[in-house]
């Protein structure tokens, strides 16, 4: 419907059309200010939003029509000719010559301007935006501008319309962005598990998250305080390696109560407490949230202060909740990897306990002492130095069986641990670049002389000494001056002084002279030979008959020991695609077979996918055939490459779809619980649905001693009977034996893999007992004293080397 008055004319639908070709607000607003300036020629055209910004409401420019103003993009709500529209929104015309020049300061015109009016654009009965018309050659008046109110409500509905639009699709990317944002933060927490490089981690990647002048993180301790463990940015209220109890800080309060803390306002008292003392700066909005582990609380991370000015709100502060799980996850990982190097540390400080304790042969001590602590403590060369009738002696050094303290690489090495030793006590040396971390002069020459011959960087010697007196003393270097921990320097505590009691023990022990063994065996002689010549004969008879049967009788020989069911063979199953579990099939401990389904993810999207290809192959060949129907071999060229790729893509997707069926890849039975609660779970690739275990053969581990692992072979036969069931003996042979050896107790044994037929799936992992193995036919002097022959011939050996 056209609009007409003194030579205007406006053509509403297609105005309506032009608008609706556009979507965004920008373009919708050029739109209308061309048509305004179109329909009357002559004028300049100015389109306005009225937008909320940091200092306050304000007109900010839209779009433009004309060369003869260029407003500002951003003018204040009460600004001269605008002001008055905000405060009656309704047509608005002045006469130019009516007008003073600060009334429309906003404009820079250089032509008379004859007429100013406005037009409101109006969503409920609020004002959102203007049109402004200057006129240069003629006058306009209220009748002109109530024409023209049509358009405006139409060009107000399309904007508010794009502006909602661009509103939601801003509001869309910003939820991607922190979702990308989120995402990337959790590949980024478990990129490491180590705790001293996930803590700087976790507060850069929150800070960059909100864009905050600082993050602090506070860790809980054993004493329910939380201490500030690292501190991204800037906050001069808190220190690192500050504390807070509950009732002492905001972080304190959180750790006591587990709620997380949003303040907006400056003014909030706790705000004031935590910033007395500073003259400018502090916090002025801040956001506390806790972190939380399986329902315990490990810490508390806060967010201080916008770097825009603005205050935190409650979607920030969900979103630092839901970080905080990211970054519970991440902390429990890396406590759990602590925790295993605590183990590590601790099983490699009692094996090397009980290999110092367990022998007297002090070469095999001091071998022990320089070299296995090097599993858990990163040197790269021990020694030790003993002191024997008030000389010292270098008597090991890693990797060395001989050492000779006056060789070139040896020798700085016995002069520095000779040195320590005087000096009575711990020696723990670094060089920083050419500082030489210690106070006395003297000791600073020594060293940097020391550290330019080895090329070494770290020194630590701890003396070993018992009530007694002095042992020794034992020395570690390496080329990183921060090689030892304080995790380091208490397992070396430790060790010094096991080390100080096997090196003493050891040293007595070689010292105790030899006693004679003869003197029993002439004893006895003595006796026999004092005994009548009958009952001598009778004796003599009776061992010569022992001495054959021990020598001639041919006695199965078997070698036996603790037995112990090994794990069942077992397979996980796991889902080649993502989805969602569907339908289970089965419970635990159903037995189940082979390529069996136990289980279905959903496949709706498979089966899209499927008939889409399979639609899209079928419409392809339907092409080719109709092609070649009409003798077009060129398009029945095109159509059957299509086909043969749709073909393909309906191949790709029938096996996408049948990988969303769960196959147990072993004949077996189900031993993962409450399989039925898996329904509706989304599994990611590599994911563990369930385990299944095959039980109709066990394992059964039988610990052979070393003495009498030479004996073992596979194939041979062998018993075992458990515990769990004292009247029943299970046959089975040897399959496998161990190639290794492995401590038990106070001996090392070697492990003979005995496989037992299980039909009725009686035997079970864990289950333990005494296993034996058949090792062939020997005189029965050898099977029965077989163990005490070995003992005699060893020590004979280590006498006399025979």
């Amino acid at each position: 419907m056209p609009i007409q008055s003194s030579g205007l004319k406006f053509q509403i639908e297609d105005f309506s059309a032009r608008l609706l070709d556009e979507q965004e607000l920008l373009p919708r607003a050029r739109v209308t200010a061309q048509a305004f300036a179109t329909a009357h020629p002559g004028s300049d055209v100015n389109v306005y939003a009225v937008s909320t910004l940091p200092d306050g409401e304000s007109w900010v420019l839209l779009a433009t029509a004309g060369d003869a103003t260029v407003p500002d993009g951003a003018i204040p709500l009460d600004t001269g000719t605008l002001g008055i529209l905000a405060r009656d929104p309704k047509s608005l015309c002045f006469e130019g010559h009516t007008l003073i020049r600060e009334q429309y300061a906003h404009l820079h015109v250089r032509r008379t301007l004859q007429s100013l009016c406005y037009l409101p654009l109006l969503r409920n009965g609020e004002l959102t935006g203007a049109i402004e018309i200057l006129s240069f050659d003629e006058s306009l008046n209220e009748g002109l501008l109530s024409s023209l109110a049509g358009a405006a409500e139409v060009a107000a509905i399309a904007l508010n319309r794009a502006q909602r639009y661009e509103t939601e699709r801003q509001d869309t990317l910003t939820t991607i962005t922190r979702l990308t944002q989120l995402y990337d933060i959790e590949k980024v927490f478990s990129s490491t598990l180590e705790m001293d490089q996930l803590f700087p981690l976790i507060a850069a990647k929150v800070r960059e998250m909100f864009d905050c002048e600082a993050i602090n993180l506070w860790m809980l301790e054993a004493d329910e305080s939380v201490r500030l463990m690292h501190q991204a940015g800037v906050d001069d209220t808190v220190q690192e390696k500050d504390t807070q109890k509950p009732g002492e800080g905001l972080a304190g309060d959180v750790s006591d109560n587990g709620e997380p803390i949003l303040i907006e306002h400056p003014d909030d008292e706790r705000l004031i407490r935590r910033n007395q003392g500073l003259s400018s700066g502090g916090v002025t909005s801040i956001m506390v949230a806790p972190i939380v582990d399986q329902e315990s609380l490990v810490g508390v991370i806060e967010a201080v202060n916008k770097l825009d000015g603005t205050p935190f709100d409650d979607d920030e502060l969900f979103t630092l909740s839901r970080l905080t799980e990211s970054a519970a996850i991440a902390l429990h990982n890396a406590s759990l990897l602590a925790a295993e190097r605590k183990v590590e540390v601790l099983e490699t400080l009692v094996t090397v306990s009980h290999e110092i304790t367990s022998t007297l042969n002090l070469d095999r001590v001091l071998q022990t002492i320089v070299n296995a602590p090097q599993a858990v403590i990163p040197y790269e060369r021990a020694a030790i130095a003993l002191e024997q009738n008030g000389k010292y002696k270098l008597s090991a050094v890693t990797g060395m069986t001989q050492v000779n303290p006056d060789a070139p690489e040896i020798a700085p090495l016995n002069d520095i641990l000779v040195w320590a030793l005087l000096s009575g006590g711990t020696v723990h040396i670094a060089q920083h670049g050419d500082e030489i971390d210690t106070p006395r002069e003297e000791t600073r020459a020594k060293f940097k002389d020391y550290f330019e011959k080895t090329g070494t960087r770290g020194f630590y010697a701890i003396p070993l000494t018992d009530d007694t007196g002095r042992v020794g003393i034992l020395g570690l270097e390496s080329s990183d001056p921060d090689f030892l921990l304080p995790a380091h320097i208490e397992i070396l505590q430790v060790l010094a002084a096991q080390a100080t009691v096997a090196l003493r023990n050891a040293q007595m022990y070689k010292e105790v002279p030899f006693i004679s063994v003869l003197e029993p065996v002439l004893a006895k002689k003595r006796k026999f030979m004092a005994m009548e010549k009958q009952r001598r004969a009778l004796y003599l008879a009776g061992a010569a008959a022992i001495v054959i049967f021990l020598a001639a009788v041919p006695w199965k020989l078997r070698v036996d020991g603790d037995a112990i069911v090994a794990p069942a063979h077992s397979a996980k199953l796991q889902p080649e695609i993502e989805g969602v579990v569907s339908k289970v099939y089965v419970r635990e401990g159903d037995r189940v077979q082979r390529n069996q389904v136990v289980a279905e993810l959903a496949d709706w999207e498979p089966r899209m996918l499927l008939s889409e290809a399979q639609s899209k192959y079928q419409a392809a060949l339907l092409q080719m055939n109709r092609a070649l129907a009409i003798n077009d071999g060129t398009e029945a060229g095109v159509q059957r490459v299509q086909a043969d790729y749709w073909k393909s893509e309906v191949a790709r997707d029938q096996q996408r779809l049948e990988q969303t069926r769960l196959r147990s890849p072993i004949d077996g039975v189900m031993a993962t619980p409450n399989l039925e609660t898996m329904i509706g779970r989304r599994l990611q690739f590599g994911d563990t649905f369930a385990e299944v275990v095959d039980t109709s053969q066990a394992v059964v581990d039988v610990a052979i001693d070393d003495t009498d692992s030479g004996l073992l072979r596979t194939g041979e036969d062998a018993s075992v009977k458990l515990n769990s069931f004292p009247t029943r003996t299970f046959k089975g042979k040897v399959t496998i034996v161990s190639p290794k050896a492995a401590l038990e107790g106070e001996s090392r044994v070697f492990f003979a893999r005995i496989a037992i037929p299980n039909a009725d799936g009686a035997v079970r992992t864990g289950m333990e007992g005494r296993g034996k193995v058949k090792v062939g036919w020997y005189p029965a002097g050898y099977a029965l004293f077989r163990t005490p022959l070995l003992w005699i011939y060893a020590k004979l050996w280590s006498w006399f080397g025979i």
